[in-house]
């Protein structure tokens, strides 16, 4: 698969930028009436697809969702399925393509109430619309809730209702067996709560031209070996372990199996050789513990500052057990101001709490920052959902944001973001996020640019876990990526 494929495929599409796709399709000859007709359709497609023939209520809003909804409920209704609809409001309030479809519909159209649900094998939820920026209005709400109580299965248009598309927060969205969305998915689909509330998503085709999709300037992506991929570093023939790039990772006491997981992850990234810093107290410790990873003591701060000045080291580490102290800070504005590719994690990013300028203006090459929700509130005061956070932290800092969680965020200052999906429950255990630290400082090591270096590394982390399974700690994951990477290049 060619790059540009992949960032197609994977290119996630704000709501203001499919309104805008519709608009350009409809002047390119293809009517709202007629994307409605393809959008209605597919649902009833899916549902028809999933389910065997059962009592249907379609619950319809006054905007094109329910003009979806419409067409959907007509859809099934001629295929011999027993269709009730009910409308949020009077049918001379719908207008334009939506009022088009609803003068289809030739059946009775109920009020929205519970009683619209009350013996309904199967429900389509086609009240509200990616767009929604406020709770749902009461009698959306106490009609989801009658259905959500009933657990009868739910198929979302669009998006459940209540459920940003831009941000995947919920106003009371009620989860769905299955979402059809049209054309592209959103980052609602993928950030969390929304991925969850759902459930399978199906992407349906309804006839946006190719060159409308590609005038649309595209700042986000989901996560997939796609989009990075072509610059996974593999090893050459006329190579050596030099040439794969010396990964550095400054070791701590006496915490020391933090950097233990990273410099064993890094190694099995991919990294020609990989160093280990440390205090000379920590030296039988890590020696005894590590053999391909070479151990290094240091004694006086000179010492470190000795390594540092080891040009040969291609990427650098710190923060898995280092300590929340003005050592550590001082030890990573040194690694920063070496200009070489940069990975501060953990306590490295906790150091500079309340100091967030004098990080920024020390970052003079590659670098990479991954903190969870806590560590990043200490340094950015950014607000909003995720993927703005860790977007505006990008721009602030300079440096690649990893937000990271189940739905972790990739970000980088120029605006590109890239949101991840592949993480099980499971990387839910203490030393997951050192191992994903080395991961990245592998790539990094070997040259890989940092904002690719950490997408893939992100990725990679989840697949190894997924592999694993039940019963999945840290120390599981280095020795997993292998098989992972051995996949992926064949």
């Amino acid at each position: 698969m060619s790059l540009g494929s992949a960032l197609e495929r994977t290119a996630l599409l704000r709501v203001a930028q499919m309104n805008a796709a519709d608009r350009l399709t409809a002047a390119a000859g293809t009517s709202g009436v007629e994307l409605m007709r393809s959008a209605g359709s597919a649902v009833a497609r899916e549902v028809r697809r999933r389910w065997p023939r059962c009592r249907v209520s379609v619950l319809c809003g006054r905007g094109n969702n329910g003009g979806d909804g419409f067409v959907a409920a007509r859809a099934l209704a001629e295929a011999g399925w027993p269709v009730r609809l009910a409308l949020d409001g009077a049918l001379s309030s719908l207008r334009g393509d939506a009022a088009h479809h609803a003068a289809g519909w030739h059946e009775p159209v109920l009020p929205l109430s519970p009683a619209a649900v009350a013996d309904a094998e199967l429900i389509v939820d086609a009240l509200v619309g990616s767009g929604l920026n406020r709770p749902l209005e009461p009698a959306a709400a106490l009609t989801l809730s009658a259905a959500a109580g009933r657990g009868v299965p739910l198929v979302a248009v669009d998006v459940p209702s209540g459920l940003a598309g831009d941000t995947g927060e919920s106003s009371g969205a009620v989860a769905a067996a299955c979402t059809v969305t049209f054309t592209r998915k959103k980052p609602g689909h993928v950030l969390l709560p929304g991925r969850e509330l759902c459930g399978d998503l199906v992407v349906a085709d309804i006839g946006t031209p190719p060159e409308v999709l590609d005038g649309i300037p595209v700042d986000t992506w989901e996560n997939d070996p796609g989009l990075w991929l072509h610059a996974l570093p593999t090893a050459r023939t006329a190579g050596n372990k030099f040439s794969r790039g010396h990964a550095l990772v400054s070791g701590g006491y006496p915490m020391t199996g933090a950097a233990r997981l990273a410099a064993r992850a890094a190694a099995r990234a991919g990294a020609g050789l990989t160093s280990i810093a440390v205090p000379e107290i920590a030296l039988p410790i890590y020696a005894a513990a590590l053999t391909s990873i070479m151990v290094r003591p240091v004694t006086r701060p000179e010492d470190f500052a000795q390594l540092l000045a080891d040009s040969r080291y291609s990427a650098l580490l710190l923060g898995p057990g280092a300590g929340v102290s003005e050592a550590t800070r001082e030890r990573a504005l040194a690694l920063l101001a070496t200009g070489r590719a940069v990975l501060l994690d953990a306590d490295a990013i906790s150091a500079f709490a309340g100091r967030r300028e004098q990080l920024t203006a020390a970052i003079r090459g590659p670098c990479v920052l991954t903190p969870h929700d806590g560590e990043f509130a200490r340094l950015f005061a950014t607000t909003g959902d995720k993927l703005t956070r860790a977007r505006a932290a990008a721009q602030l800092s300079g440096a690649i944001i990893v937000l990271k969680g189940a739905d972790t965020v990739i970000a980088a200052a120029d605006g590109r973001a890239v949101i991840n999906g592949n993480a099980p429950p499971t990387l839910a255990t203490a030393g997951a996020g050192d191992v994903l630290g080395g991961i990245i400082l592998g790539l990094m090591a070997q040259g890989m640019d940092a904002f690719l270096a950490a997408c893939a590394g992100v990725w990679l982390h989840g697949a190894a876990a997924r592999d694993f399974g039940t019963g999945l700690i840290a120390d599981d994951l280095p020795d997993l990526l292998p098989a992972v990477l051995r996949r992926l290049t064949p």
